[in-house]
């Protein structure tokens, strides 16, 4: 039998957020009782994403030299019909990487046959590109970058849920790329329950306008949807783009 999981996770252990704090940290009683204070990899302001007496899962590394064994992993927004929200800001890019090796955005798919990650390039060369996917001479390089996006408002996903410089400054650099590379900036949608996809304007006007200046300069925008689960993260495709204003 196919497996289902375009990427599937070690054993999770349920428990209820207590809190989280300090950006990093997070106060979780497993359904054992037993209180534990997980990693947690997302430094955003996570807005809707840290309700107390949320079901939350945690992964626990065997890892001696870690200071903190648990890794917060994914919560269940309960709404109408509850969805997981993925929350370890580690696996996106990890996550795309096997997306992009397997071919299946369809978006991309046979423009490339070389996957390269983190990649230097701009004028200084201090820069780095998530992704450059190169294929043939006849194939321009694909340089993409990758933004996880959690907040969602009335079924819409927003990006960013805050003020980015580094955003803005990704924006920046893929639009001042030589005109012969093909630019993409691609959404990571850790959650399956937008079919749309925004940007998030009142939390950051700029990034906002630098958005709309790279659509019209040429950057493609892939807002892609996933389904995370306790057991895996699914591949569902791309959301509309909804490019009205007042988000």
């Amino acid at each position: 039998m196919t497996n289902p999981y375009l990427y599937q996770y070690p054993q999770l252990i349920s428990g209820t957020l207590i809190k989280r704090y300090k950006r990093f940290l997070a106060d979780i009683e497993l359904d054992t009782g037993e209180i534990i204070t997980a990693h947690c990899a997302n430094t955003g302001p996570m807005l809707g994403l840290c309700d107390t007496g949320s079901k939350v899962m945690v992964s626990k590394s065997d890892n001696p030299k870690r200071k903190l064994a648990y890794t917060w992993e994914l919560i269940q927004i309960e709404e109408t019909n509850p969805v997981w929200v993925g929350i370890n800001t580690a696996l996106p890019n990890k996550i795309i990487k096997l997306a992009l090796e397997q071919q299946l955005i369809s978006e991309l798919a046979n423009q490339y046959h070389k996957v390269k990650s983190e990649v230097k390039f701009g004028v200084d060369g201090k820069s780095r590109i998530d992704f450059v996917l190169t294929g043939d001479e006849s194939q321009p390089d694909i340089y993409l970058e990758v933004k996880n996006t959690t907040l969602a408002e009335n079924g819409v996903a927003l990006f960013p849920d805050t003020q980015t410089t580094r955003g803005q400054k990704h924006l920046r650099e893929l639009m001042a790329l030589p005109p012969q590379t093909k630019k993409v900036m691609l959404y990571f949608i850790n959650r399956s329950d937008c079919l749309s996809f925004n940007v998030g304007q009142k939390y950051d006007p700029t990034y906002a306008q630098l958005f709309a200046e790279a659509i019209t300069a040429g950057v493609d925008i892939l807002p892609c949807r996933f389904e995370v689960n306790p057991e895996g993260v699914k591949y569902l495709g791309l959301a509309t783009v909804n490019r009205t204003e007042g988000n």
